[in-house]
């Protein structure tokens, strides 16, 4: 086919522009929305987070697309291989409830495996959230077919050294920095992204707060100047 008769063909698609994703759910981040293909976290496929700490700016990144899916449809959101215990009011406080959490603890790789598996099989499951660092490409892949398959939003969670491996994920993002959430888009269906978005590492009512907290602390204690009442009465005797 020759290059003008692709272009004039509506659904071929061109290596210069974002693909469309068939289901997307707005990941709340506008900057963000606007580099991923269709517009937000594609729903039914993997998305592979790739980090140096297993759960720095994680919920901050995922927690607003999984407060709008909970809020539309009943059913948990699972967490498989967490390292530690989601902090409950927080999440509460930004639209997703602790009760609405299954934490499935396990440290052997083949079990965090056949936990994914079944939550992604499971009809009320919302999505799922796992931290795989010792999946191996043809597991991840088992996955993906998985959550296509079922329609689920899936979320796998990875260390830095898998980024010189090969992955089935058609999303990888690496998350870095510590006072601003710095994302960087390293595989997507569409042309590079050269620069990473930079995203805020909390949300902005907790910034609003710590802020407010900051100021108060930081502010001068004023003093007040009091004359005791034996110095009165030398004044007036005097």
């Amino acid at each position: 086919m020759q290059p003008a008769a692709a272009l004039a063909v509506p659904h071929v698609w061109r290596v210069p522009d974002l693909a469309h994703e068939e289901s997307v759910l707005a990941s709340g981040h506008a900057a963000l929305d606007r580099q991923l293909p269709g517009g937000g976290w594609p729903v039914g496929s993997l998305v592979e987070l790739i980090q140096a700490r297993p759960e720095a700016h994680v919920w901050q990144l995922v927690l607003p697309a999984l407060a709008r899916a909970t809020s539309d449809k009943a059913g948990p959101v699972v967490l498989v291989g967490a390292p530690h215990p989601p902090f409950g009011p927080a999440l509460a406080a930004q639209g997703l409830a602790a009760d609405r959490l299954l934490w499935i603890r396990t440290d052997r790789a083949a079990a965090r495996l056949w936990a994914c598996e079944q939550a992604l099989r499971c009809a009320d499951v919302v999505g799922l959230i796992a931290w795989l660092p010792q999946a191996r490409p043809q597991e991840l892949r088992r996955l993906h077919l998985a959550a296509r398959q079922h329609r689920k939003l899936l979320f796998v969670l990875r260390g830095l050294p898998v980024l010189q491996q090969a992955s089935p994920a058609p999303l990888r993002l690496v998350l870095e920095g510590v006072e601003e959430l710095q994302v960087r888009i390293v595989k997507r269906k569409g042309p590079p992204l050269e620069q990473p978005l930079r995203l805020p590492a909390m949300p902005a009512r907790l910034e609003a707060l710590l802020a407010s907290r900051r100021r108060s602390v930081e502010a001068p204690v004023p003093v007040v100047e009091r004359r005791s009442h034996v110095l009165d009465r030398l004044v007036t005797e005097a």
